[in-house]
């Protein structure tokens, strides 16, 4: 094993990833998309189907040199960023989905809810006001009121508590 490359995640064209796979393999670029047994019904019979675990996305095993070659592969869009740079995903981890998927059938990817509290400070992760950060005023279900002080204004929207990250 090259000890210089490091797995990465690209995001792919919708429903591109198992294509992106194929013309990786081609090229002869180590890769992996993770893919889920999944049983589907039809009106006359049942069928075991692999569909991608993560949708968008496949890992990339590369070297530095190479890793913005790869990205010019048709299907791939850019690779998932971290704090600025392209995310590095550890060896163990591809190695713990790869025997998840061995063992188990009809996986399902459940995002982990951190909860959110009354008066905590927040980062708005999606839509028009992304990146704003303000304090919660209200919970409503599944929804948060948060404040936004910004250019001397106060202002006061409602959103989904899946787009507010806690600011630590």
């Amino acid at each position: 094993m090259n000890t210089d490359k490091k797995w990465y995640v690209v995001y792919t064209k919708p429903r591109w990833e198992k294509k992106v796979a194929m013309l990786l393999t081609i090229r002869n670029v180590q890769n992996y998309c993770p893919l889920n047994k999944v049983q589907k019904q039809w009106t006359d019979r049942k069928k075991i189907t692999e569909e991608p675990l993560f949708k968008g996305y496949v890992f990339v095993h590369v070297s530095e040199n190479e890793k913005w070659e790869v990205a010019k592969t048709e299907g791939i869009l850019n690779y998932v960023h971290w704090l600025g740079k392209p995310a590095i995903v550890k060896e163990n981890d591809i190695n713990c989905i790869k025997m998840f998927l061995n063992e188990f059938e009809n996986v399902q990817i459940i995002a982990i809810e951190k909860p959110i509290a009354l008066n905590e400070k927040v980062i708005i992760k999606q839509g028009l006001l992304m990146n704003y950060k303000g304090i919660v005023l209200e919970l409503i279900g599944k929804s948060a009121r948060v404040k936004i002080e910004q250019l001397g204004f106060m202002l006061s929207a409602t959103i989904e508590q899946i787009n507010l990250e806690k600011v630590i």
